[in-house]
């Protein structure tokens, strides 16, 4: 029998009929500007609702019918000041060296690899925006409507379970409980607490005034039969008609971190929401505030846009009081040269002593020097085998997770993203970097970063997901793609102990594609790639593929891979950082 309790109001069960809205076609991004919020705003969750139900003893309840299937985009595109392309034999000479050069793949093959939700169970929509996490004795999956749990076998223990099912005990106070849960699903294992947190966005329509963040977190370290507590956080309530689209959480001993970028119709862009949740609350099941600022378009960002927040899994916790980091893409020209970084300090006992970025504009902490490089940004499209249908990159933005880790003492974030190696041509490539934040500063450039083109092999790479072991040993999980081959998913590491800058190990195939994806762009919209909290070394990846030429029917996979036992990551050989620029409480 299920048992149930409810927190902060009562709320109904609402089984409703899903809900169709007719969709037009985007158009040209416009940016608005809107008064930046200066101080922080507290927004209460609704809920707990807390469950004791086994999954698998769910009702069902049917996906709704995606209402927003377009891509939103935070910028018009600059289309011109790309660099100039030499065609001469000397330009050329670098990559035919390493062509030749190409070193022989040591990266070692896949231990384990199992399909995962598929196109009928995830409710048939496009892309499937595939995430999921690894805990001690359970793979969760998720994608857009329906996520699924698996034994470290492979074996599916619960599910394919809709987001419409899971959240219903919400009921209809919110679109969460109403049978309106949409995409973008978020599922990461907090290994401090030991508890599970399942998460996607709901909304009835769009335009509208409606528009939350469905959080569910495990009562305990089992997600089929341990139970749930439930909540549902407005994405900005001094502007209901903002909806947070492509969401990303970080884990944080303080908080867990969520970001988001607003839009109120399909071509306008509204700035960046930045939330933090109150995870000690939550992870006890307990009423629960969120710490929210608003970062708005035309000057806190910057023209960047979809920020993402740290969160680690192997080292040591971050030091008591440390601040939380976030990082972004910056979009102001076709060339760009640096990574802005933020600083988001939560107080939820003093909510007006919390502070995000500089000022009351929430400008960057610090814009971190990088080597240049082109973003394939959102026209730009990944070629397959056998159609003239291309996959869209998303390179316009940095991909989650961040990784923070802290080795005996040593702090690094690991982040990486798309970009485009000859613009239109291609192809694309990872970019991936080490940054060492000791002591909580930015740093002015890189530990190491790279260009990641396999020895420039004319394959194109993109949706990238990093990950590092508790050894310091570092694996990338992407696409792979070109009109040689159908869309596939592979990895590329490098050891700790590697020269700086390079994936050394080479690149191994997890899963060979099937076929082509024939109708629409849309391919992700991300992957993800984490270590296993039981060894802190073995290396989890889930992405899309195609088992075999179709319009729209995309499978997905789940693979493991881990690296030989090797010894202790070196120190990091210490940056210069920038002064610190002092941050005072809002007024």
């Amino acid at each position: 029998m299920a048992s149930f309790f409810i927190a902060l109001g009562s709320v109904g069960l609402y089984l409703g009929a899903p809900k169709a809205e007719a969709q037009s076609a985007p158009g040209p991004t416009t940016v608005t500007a809107s008064s930046p919020s200066g101080g922080p705003d507290v927004v209460p969750l609704v809920g707990p609702v807390c469950v004791n139900t086994d999954l698998r003893d769910l009702p069902y309840i049917p996906p709704t019918p995606q209402i927003l299937n377009q891509r939103l985009i935070p910028y018009p595109r600059v289309k011109t000041g790309a660099p100039s392309i030499d065609t001469s034999r000397f330009a050329q000479l670098p990559t035919w060296i390493m062509e030749i050069l190409r070193p022989v793949s040591m990266m070692p093959p896949p231990l384990l690899t199992f399909e995962g939700t598929s196109f009928a169970e995830g409710g048939m929509e496009v892309p499937p925006d595939t995430d999921g996490d690894v805990g001690p004795n359970h793979y969760v999956q998720a994608v857009n409507q329906a996520f699924k749990v698996f034994d470290k076998n492979g074996n599916t223990l619960s599910g394919p379970t809709t987001f419409n099912s899971f959240f219903a005990p919400l009921g209809n106070s919110t679109p969460c409980g109403a049978n309106e849960n949409q995409s973008d699903p978020i599922v990461f294992y907090d290994q401090i607490a030991d508890r599970w947190v399942i998460t996607n966005l709901a909304f009835p329509r769009f335009p509208g005034s409606s528009f939350w963040e469905c959080i569910g977190v495990s009562r305990t370290g089992d997600p089929v039969a341990g139970g749930w507590c439930f909540y549902a956080l407005q994405h900005d309530p001094a502007h209901p008609n903002r909806l947070g689209d492509y969401p990303k959480f970080g884990l944080w001993p303080d908080a867990y971190y969520l970001t988001m970028n607003e839009f109120t119709d399909r071509t306008t862009f509204n700035g960046v929401r930045v939330y933090a949740l109150d995870r000690a609350s939550m992870i006890g099941g307990g009423p629960t505030n969120a710490v929210g600022f608003t970062i708005d378009t035309l000057t806190g960002l910057g023209c960047a846009a979809s920020l993402v927040p740290a969160s680690f899994r192997t080292g040591a916790l971050p030091p008591v009081g440390r601040q939380q980091f976030l990082l972004a893409v910056g979009r102001c020209g076709i060339v760009q040269s640096d990574v802005p970084g933020w600083l988001f300090h939560v107080d939820f006992i003093n909510p007006n002593n919390s502070t995000l970025g500089i000022g009351s504009d929430h400008s960057p902490n610090a814009h971190i020097t990088v080597n240049e490089f082109v973003s394939p940004g959102m026209d730009f499209e990944v070629p397959q085998l056998g159609t003239e249908q291309g996959l869209d990159t998303l390179g316009d933005r940095m991909m989650t997770p961040v990784v923070y880790q802290n080795r005996n003492g040593a702090e690094s974030l690991w982040a990486d993203h798309t970009i485009i190696v000859t613009l239109p041509n291609g192809p694309t490539l990872i970019r991936w970097y080490q940054f060492d934040v000791t002591g909580g500063n930015f740093p002015l450039e890189p530990v190491q970063q790279q260009d990641w083109s396999n020895g420039n092999d004319a394959l194109w790479r993109w949706m990238p997901s990093i990950a590092v072991d508790e050894n310091g040993n570092t694996a990338i999980g992407y696409s792979t793609s070109s009109t040689t081959i159908f869309p596939s998913i592979r990895y590329a590491g490098r050891l700790a102990t590697d020269p700086l800058g390079n994936l050394s190990q080479g690149e191994a195939i997890m899963t060979n594609g099937g076929g082509s994806q024939t109708r629409g762009s849309r391919w992700g919209d991300y992957t993800m790639t984490t270590i296993d909290p039981s060894d802190g070394m073995s290396f989890w990846h889930t992405n899309e593929y195609y088992m075999t030429t179709s319009d729209r029917n995309w499978s997905t996979r789940v693979g493991k891979f881990q690296f030989p036992a090797v010894g202790p990551r070196p120190t990091p050989t210490p940056r210069p950082h920038p002064t610190e620029t002092p941050h005072p409480s809002p007024p």
